[in-house]
């Protein structure tokens, strides 16, 4: 890990957003929103796509904070950005896990890395694309970048899923429930129940009227609904993208505004709870430089089984492509 992070981008920064279908242009639409930036630009192969995308956006910016949307599907219009969101890769399938696009996307990640870090030698790099643990690998491998400076979106999306289910059982804001999603962004990811709070009352100790709300039944009933969700989404609507949109904005401006925000972001793991050498998910602070330190937040013997079974599944995938 770096010992030296780059300083916060406030007010100047541009962020670029490689891939311009639905889940890119929900990224690009959220950070205009929330005025993560002043410069949005969009790099997408398909021409005709990227420039409606970017008269769309563009028209509304009289109603957003001040910023300026370019594109192209000419990767120098990416040159010089503070940060580069990935979202480009084959679309997921209704049926389709998220590890069943490994191979068309690790190609994709493997072209396109080398060439957005030649625009931008100092940016940092955030994958979203899927599936996110084994592309982000790939990417640190052909690039050799591996001092958390390129990351990606991990559980974080999982997770606010997670806190969504659970605010609703309590009858809570979202803003006072706190748990994760570790592991894989996909179907071998776990939550931290142990550490998980409503208010700040331990999971399994809040009541209401004396009543356990949270028993074994209920959190595994949510649980696997954070896991079907994004499965359900794709087999209504096509695609998730609103919310990965929302999320990927708040990854970013966790970056640009240097927060040391701690988010389940997928990193290059270095030991922490045994797992090394394969990209997933734990609690790590974000700053200006990326994914920073991960913290070793306590875990039951249960959990610490799934994480490491999570790490093998990975693992598996990362050896069958070379990586």
């Amino acid at each position: 890990m770096a010992t030296a992070r780059s300083g916060p981008r406030i007010g100047t920064a541009k962020v670029s957003i490689v891939g311009a279908g639905s889940v890119g242009a929900a990224v690009a639409y959220a950070c205009l929103l929330r005025g993560t930036a002043n410069t949005i630009a969009l790099f997408d192969t398909n021409a005709a796509r990227v420039r409606a995308e970017v008269l769309d956006l563009s028209h509304g910016t009289q109603f957003t904070p001040a910023c300026r949307i370019e594109g192209s599907d000419d990767v120098a219009v990416t040159a010089k950005s503070d940060l580069v969101v990935i979202t480009a890769g084959a679309k997921q399938q209704p049926g389709q896990s998220r590890l069943d696009l490994a191979a068309a996307n690790v190609a994709i990640t493997q072209s396109v890395t080398p060439r957005l870090l030649a625009e931008s030698p100092d940016a940092v790099l955030l994958f979203v694309s899927n599936p996110v643990d084994i592309v982000t690998a790939a990417a640190i491998a052909i690039s050799g970048v591996d001092d958390g400076r390129i990351f990606g979106s991990g559980t974080v999306l999982d997770s606010g899923r997670l806190r969504y289910l659970i605010a609703e059982g309590a009858g809570v804001a979202i803003e006072n429930t706190h748990a994760f999603i570790v592991g894989e962004h996909g179907d071998s990811e776990l939550a931290l129940w142990s550490g998980a709070t409503v208010g700040g009352i331990p999971i399994d100790s809040y009541t209401v009227d004396g009543r356990v709300v949270f028993d074994d039944r209920t959190r595994a009933k949510i649980f696997h609904e954070v896991v079907r969700s994004a499965y359900e989404i794709i087999q209504g609507k096509g695609a998730t993208n609103l919310a990965i949109g929302l999320s990927t904005a708040r990854i970013v401006e966790a970056v640009l505004r240097d927060q040391r925000r701690v988010l389940p972001v997928s990193s290059l793991q270095t030991g922490t709870h045994g797992v090394r050498d394969v990209c997933l998910s734990l609690p790590t602070i974000v700053d200006a430089g990326g994914a920073d330190r991960v913290l070793e937040v306590p875990l039951s013997d249960d959990e610490l089984a799934g994480l490491a079974e999570s790490a093998a599944t990975l693992r598996n995938v990362q050896k069958s492509l070379g990586l």
